[in-house]
């Protein structure tokens, strides 16, 4: 996992997690629109990373790894932490584990473990392996199906049709199985003061099951709904509106304390 850091001579850490299909520079538009006020982390997720090859390994061991490297950098408080998809996986295992203090957090669309019984996880694993792997085989025309609630230009669909060509099959399936079925612990138990659920309007009724669970296990949470964006869509066609809403939520913990 390589981490890519920017801003780092400032005092405040934001850690940016991308979510699958996807590699760190998905937040390019994002980085210099803070890069100026906080020190960015930008982890390039295994089975994700050009500069180490390799799979994906699972939402606990990559939350664990990034709590080592923050730990081993003297990085004692993430004043921001967000995850987008997968990477909203990442971020509530991480606020599970507990080991570095997180000011506020946020699950933009974060996918929580699935509450069934295991063969029909098994099912849906299978499912969603097929559907992105005929995608990896098929290109632009499949991608345009599959991202048809935002309106993404010929070059994304290409960047999007190059990450999957990259991606192996072993990836593919074990993003899909972790993150719709990685361990938490019971009960769960975080410092963090602020942990915010974001869901695009597009998207809600997809993600019925990962609010529920949100609401049961981290019973703090603030929700938000996002218009006139689909599912991963601020970090790529929306920055500026990212970088806002990450600094109002910064802003929002400054002013408690």
């Amino acid at each position: 996992m390589t981490i890519h850091e920017f801003g780092k001579d400032h005092e405040k850490t934001v850690v940016l997690l991308h979510p699958s299909a996807v590699m760190w520079d998905y937040f390019e538009y994002l980085i210099p629109l803070m890069e100026d006020r906080y020190h960015l982390v930008v982890p390039a997720l295994p089975g994700y990373d050009t500069q180490q090859p390799g799979d994906f390994t699972s939402v606990e061991q990559i939350a664990s790894q990034l709590a080592d490297w923050l730990i081993g950098q003297g990085i004692e408080r993430v004043s921001c932490l967000y995850g987008c998809s997968m990477g909203g996986a990442i971020t509530a295992r991480f606020l599970a584990d507990n080991r570095v203090k997180v000011d506020s957090a946020v699950m933009d669309g974060g996918i929580t473990p699935y509450q069934l019984p295991w063969i029909v996880t098994r099912l849906i694993a299978v499912r969603d392996f097929l559907m992105v792997s005929m995608g990896k085989a098929g290109g632009l025309r499949l991608l345009e199906k599959a991202f048809s609630t935002d309106e993404y230009s010929d070059e994304d669909l290409k960047y999007l049709s190059g990450v999957l060509k990259m991606m192996s099959f072993r990836t593919i399936w074990r993003t899909f199985d972790s993150c719709n079925n990685y361990r938490m612990p019971d009960p769960v138990r975080t410092d963090c003061g602020r942990i915010e659920y974001w869901v695009s309007e597009t998207e809600v009724k997809d993600r019925k099951w990962d609010i529920a669970y949100v609401k049961k296990h981290f019973p703090k949470t603030r929700f938000r709904r996002f218009a006139n964006v689909g599912h991963g869509g601020l970090a790529a066609l929306q920055p500026k509106r990212l970088a806002r809403n990450l600094e109002r939520s910064l802003s929002d913990v400054e002013k408690s304390f």
